[in-house]
């Protein structure tokens, strides 16, 4: 299947603010309760806002961005056990990469919200079938809609979290959400 236009204008630095439903969706699936979580790639914050409504408020949620000078793939890792984030699509590899490193210091897990097909390729094997801690993928079967303004242009792709855990053990799961 080939995939069509979407009818948006790319946007510096993939900023594309995730939607309240797409984080409620990830909360609903439910996993191991964290003690300290991170976004590093939080934009202006709506992950985080939803994960404290959605009843992580309990925990700290740290969320931290480039472009207030808090370049995730450079600077020194802030103490947490589990990184939540809608990555920049053109560096996702890194930013996983990144993310189990800094998890596996203290067992912990990594979500990243990413297009469905991205466990495709051959080059990122080592992120799914060669990596154990590559626990599930939860497949959202609504598109995401990225902008208010839906009347010039429909969503042309079908998204995924991709969650990974340092305690997880078995092959990975398949679920799917709203």
């Amino acid at each position: 299947m080939s995939q069509r236009a979407s009818g948006y204008e790319r946007h510096e630095r993939d900023v594309y603010e995730t939607p309240a439903w797409v984080t409620a969706a990830l909360v609903a699936e439910g996993f191991r309760e964290p003690y300290a979580v991170w976004e590093p790639a939080c934009g202006s914050g709506k992950i985080v806002r939803v994960l404290d409504m959605l009843g992580l408020g309990q925990v700290p949620v740290i969320g931290t961005d480039i472009e207030t000078g808090n370049d995730f793939l450079t600077t020194p890792a802030i103490w947490c056990d589990c990184i939540i984030t809608n990555p920049p699509y053109d560096l996702a590899t890194e930013f996983i990469e990144r993310a189990l490193a800094v998890a596996n210091i203290r067992h912990g897990q990594v979500m990243m919200l990413l297009r469905t097909d991205f466990d495709h390729a051959k080059s990122r094997r080592h992120l799914f079938a060669d990596c154990p801690a590559f626990a599930k993928k939860l497949v959202l079967t609504r598109r995401i809609r990225w902008f208010e303004d839906e009347r010039k242009a429909s969503p042309s792709f079908n998204h995924a979290w991709f969650i990974w855990d340092w305690e997880h053990v078995g092959p990975p799961t398949l679920a799917y959400g709203p």
